[in-house]
């Protein structure tokens, strides 16, 4: 899915909410109020958080305002292929200022953003806009120092997983196991396992939630809840996106074939048949 950059007011009350993309919001004039799972403040003009996928943040707008909102898929061009790492700019929800450089970055890409497109072109250049700017960020707001000599003891954070899967959990909740902070945190597990911790738990639960749907007949609506997703369409969508197919196409696929004369045997409980209440 291409990225989306928008500019858009706030308005002056509070709302909250979380998504499945990443997020950079940069403010363009007056001023707005973020609080990113528990790390926030004012944001003025020129400056900008990041807020990574499925983090729940609190946003309003203080008066007249405006912010550059750039939406950020994972499979976005712009966090994929050469420009795959850059997508360790979201480990950890952070906050920033812009420098004069990017200070005239951003009128540029204001400028193009106004020029107006042919819409099979519009989505390709606000991936490369986009990816520019992530990857100025990212080479001004740099990595911890050392993150890789430390080891982090992944058994353990498995288990906390597994105990943990219908919950809503954040990468602070397994930040606070290795006693680290979540920045520190994230950048140890991406040098330990190629992956940030929220790419990590959403694969667990896409495993689990694969194993209950082969090897039981819970509705699709009650996996979806006991791996930690939102409502079965949260779980299709995402399953899609890692597998290939649909849980309800997975869970045909596997069934066993019905017999020819299957019609003609009398009804009734078959041997060995569970019931599920």
């Amino acid at each position: 899915m291409p990225s989306i950059i928008r500019q858009i007011p706030l308005a002056s009350a509070t709302h909250h909410h979380s998504h499945d993309f990443h997020q950079i919001v940069i403010t363009l004039c007056g001023s707005s109020e973020f609080e990113i799972e528990g790390l926030g403040g004012r944001v003025n003009a020129f400056s900008g958080c990041i807020v990574p996928a499925n983090h729940e943040h609190y946003y309003s707008g203080n008066g007249h305002n405006r912010q550059l909102i750039l939406d950020l898929p994972e499979d976005a061009p712009a966090l994929t292929g050469e420009n795959r790492e850059l997508v360790a700019l979201f480990d950890a929800p952070r906050f920033f200022a812009l420098d004069n450089a990017l200070r005239h970055y951003l009128a540029f890409m204001e400028s193009e953003l106004a020029q107006g497109f042919d819409t099979s072109d519009v989505s390709f250049q606000q991936d490369r806009l986009a990816a520019t700017l992530l990857g100025s960020l990212k080479a001004r707001l740099g990595t911890t120092q050392g993150a890789a000599q430390q080891r982090l003891d992944l058994s353990r954070i498995d288990r906390f997983i597994r105990q943990h899967l219908a919950d809503e959990l954040r990468v602070a909740d397994l930040a606070r196991l290795a006693c680290l902070s979540e920045a520190h945190f994230s950048d140890c597990f991406r040098a330990q396992t190629g992956l940030s911790p929220w790419q990590y738990v959403k694969r667990q639960r896409l495993h689990a939630a694969r194993q209950l749907i082969l090897q039981s007949r819970l509705p699709l609506t009650d996996i979806a809840i006991q791996t930690g997703f939102a409502n079965q369409s949260a779980l299709s969508h995402a399953f899609r996106r890692s597998y290939g197919l649909s849980p309800r196409k997975l869970r045909q696929c596997d069934a066993p074939p019905v017999a020819a004369n299957a019609s003609k045997r009398p009804l009734g409980p078959l041997a060995g048949q569970q019931k599920f209440h």
